[in-house]
């Protein structure tokens, strides 16, 4: 079981709804083990994801349809293709392809820190302005991002 928890001069307090829920299911005067680790901050998670749906819509037709359409896949193509082309990737060796294989590093909440996170997002930005937004000031694309 995991759940988030906000330390106070009282002791843990859960986060969420659910959290709390979970923490109900821990019985009073029984021991317990807990690793704690800072949990990243879903704002600015979420403002990850407005940096790329506006970045996606600055893209051209041509560009939107070799990315799979202005869909989900879409979507999930052109964040995948900004994180490799910011440096934010795994790469293997593929026996079966007989290639070294690069692809897009996980953003998900447990395989990064908050710092970690900070850096993946200001790549990004970076890859976005030099790849797609070539003669847009940051100023404007800053205006239409607080729409997302």
């Amino acid at each position: 079981m995991k759940i988030n928890v906000l330390n106070t001069s009282s002791g843990f307090v859960p986060l969420t709804d659910e959290d709390y829920e979970e923490k109900k299911k821990l019985k009073i005067g029984r021991e317990y083990q807990a690793d704690f680790k800072m949990i990243r901050n879903y704002e600015f998670h979420k403002k990850f994801f407005a940096l790329i749906n506006c970045a996606f819509e600055y893209l051209n037709e041509e560009q939107t349809e070799r990315l799979g359409g202005d869909n989900k896949i879409g979507r999930n193509n052109f964040r995948k293709e900004m994180l490799k082309a910011a440096g934010v990737v795994d790469m293997y060796y593929s026996i079966t392809r007989d290639e070294m294989v690069i692809e897009a590093k996980s953003i998900a909440f447990g395989k990064m820190d908050e710092a970690e996170f900070q850096d993946v997002y200001d790549a990004v930005k970076g890859a976005i302005f030099r790849i797609v937004l070539r003669g847009i000031s940051e100023e404007e694309f800053n205006r239409n991002l607080i729409g997302f």
